[in-house]
């Protein structure tokens, strides 16, 4: 007999899922929140490579896990069919093109001495793109959430606590997980048989380049690493750690300098992390870039892979299926708090409003709507309107 999931694995290959991460990576803006949307509607809703399940299942490991929740969830995809091979592919190909971006980015800005017109497209873009995470929210509530009382419970409270404390709290997730696997599936007895999976803690090494500091490379490679490793939550999670380390520890950039940072990552697409490599390029040049985005990400990797084949081998034990619903409820409600923290920092006036609400609509009203020309028109209308909502 076929199932469902030998089904799905010949809907694509390889190839194909890698060229699809590629084209995200490129094309998705909005950060985690929108890229695990995009990610749910293009690979489970429409072209049905990933069930539900497998999703689930992904989602939860990337939200349990230290490190950057897109490029997490999009390496297990990877993972899911086609293994380490897979997860490599897959994982290179959703980080690359924002990396190649953002070093762009980094040596005009080195070069220009800074990028002026950047606020102007981020008032335009910021306030679009929280109507393109709201959306992507929204759809992942309904379709996960359903009318299950339970799930709705952990769900409001995870909102609540991601606004309040705006951050995500692990233990949220863990707490949500036990608690619907108590009650869907409480265990009969304990057999000892559920092995215990031991996650590596990575450290990344940086390679010796000859023309630039070994030292400073290797300071760089350091701090990322422990950022990558240590620091949970979607991808704005780590800003806070990094001003911490970069600004006020290191003093490697100045404040504008730091804010210019997570502004270049808000405006490209990809993962937000990628603004790990801009820090890197502003410090040490390309292989600093380099060495940045290689400690940041290899942990996160390694992090995913290890654990991955013990979700993939018990993902249908009804323990474990119950775990994931619970960890899923609080990680979608972390994920629509964060819409209500992002829209404070982004909706600021009228102008900002209208194009929130502007491009939800757009996306509710025309379904095949494609993000990045929303972000454009966003990115030019801040650009036409910033100067003179300043003066």
């Amino acid at each position: 007999m076929t199932t469902a999931s030998d089904q799905t694995q010949r809907g694509y290959t390889l190839w194909q899922m890698t060229l699809y991460m590629l084209r995200l990576g490129t094309l998705g803006f909005g950060g985690p929140v929108a890229l695990v949307g995009y990610m749910y509607r293009d690979l489970v809703e429409q072209r049905r490579w990933i069930s539900e399940a497998e999703y689930k299942e992904g989602l939860a490991l990337a939200q349990l896990m230290p490190g950057p929740l897109a490029a997490q969830l999009a390496i297990y995809l990877g993972y899911v069919h086609y293994s380490l091979l897979g997860a490599t592919l897959v994982g290179a190909a959703f980080v690359l093109p924002s990396f190649v971006i953002v070093v762009a980015l980094g040596a005009a800005y080195v070069a220009y001495g800074g990028i002026g017109w950047m606020q102007a497209v981020f008032y335009g873009v910021g306030a679009s793109v929280i109507g393109i995470i709201a959306m992507g929210a929204y759809k992942l509530t309904t379709k996960s959430i359903g009318k299950d009382k339970l799930l709705w419970a952990i769900y409001l409270a995870s909102a609540a606590v991601t606004v309040i404390t705006q951050s995500e709290i692990i233990w949220i997730f863990l707490g949500a997980g036990v608690l619907v696997w108590l009650v869907r599936a409480p265990p009969k007895r304990w057999s000892g048989r559920l092995h215990s999976v031991t996650f590596a803690v990575p450290l990344a090494a940086s390679a010796a380049i000859t023309t630039t500091s070994w030292n400073q490379l290797a300071e760089i490679g350091a701090f990322f690493a422990y950022a990558g490793t240590f620091v949970f939550g979607s991808g704005l999670a780590i800003v806070p750690f990094l001003y911490g380390g970069v600004v006020t520890e290191h003093k490697w950039l100045t404040d504008r300098q730091f804010l210019d940072a997570v502004a270049v990552a808000m405006i490209t697409p990809g993962p937000v992390v990628i603004t790990t490599a801009f820090i890197g390029y502003l410090v040490a040049g390309f292989w600093g870039a380099v060495v940045a985005a290689l400690a940041t990400f290899l942990p996160c990797y390694l992090l995913t892979v290890i654990p991955a084949p013990y979700f993939k081998k018990h993902g249908r034990h009804p323990g474990l299926i119950a775990f994931v619903d619970g960890v899923t409820a609080a990680a979608i409600g972390a994920i629509t708090g964060a819409v209500i923290v992002l829209g404070q920092r982004s909706v600021i006036d009228w102008v900002t409003a209208i194009l929130a609400v502007g491009t939800a609509a757009a996306l509710w009203k025309f379904k095949k709507l494609p993000e990045p020309v929303i972000v454009v028109i966003a990115a030019i209308a801040g650009f036409l309107v910033y100067p003179l909502m300043t003066h």
